[in-house]
């Protein structure tokens, strides 16, 4: 667990978060252990702000992260056999719990075969 004093960069003296991000397996649920969690601020145009907080999961799938500032934040999953996940969300609640479900790669077509 990290301490609100390791807060994401940007943050203020304003309102802040609890986040909780649970990742699991897409096709049947089960939690993924030591899957990467990169999360960034996002300012008012959209542009990714500098710095960010790299988070892995525990055996239940779970990160949490004190701290984050309100507005809006990019998270990013990766985690090795899945394909990489990415998505904006409003942090507009003291606690908040954001699920996500990584999918398997898909089969890759070529006119090559």
């Amino acid at each position: 667990m990290y301490s609100p004093a390791s807060a994401a960069p940007g943050a203020s003296d304003d309102q802040q978060s609890v986040l909780t991000l649970i990742v699991l397996k897409d096709d049947n649920g089960k939690p993924i252990r030591n899957a990467s969690v990169i999360l960034h601020p996002v300012g008012k145009n959209g542009k990714q702000s500098r710095g960010g907080q790299q988070l892995k999961t525990n055996p239940e799938g779970k990160t949490s992260y004190p701290g984050v500032p309100y507005g809006k934040l990019r998270v990013q999953v990766i985690m090795t056999g899945y394909q990489t996940f990415g998505g904006d969300f409003d942090i507009d609640k003291p606690e908040q719990e954001i699920t996500v479900k990584l999918k398997r790669p898909t089969e890759q077509y070529s006119i090559y075969k």
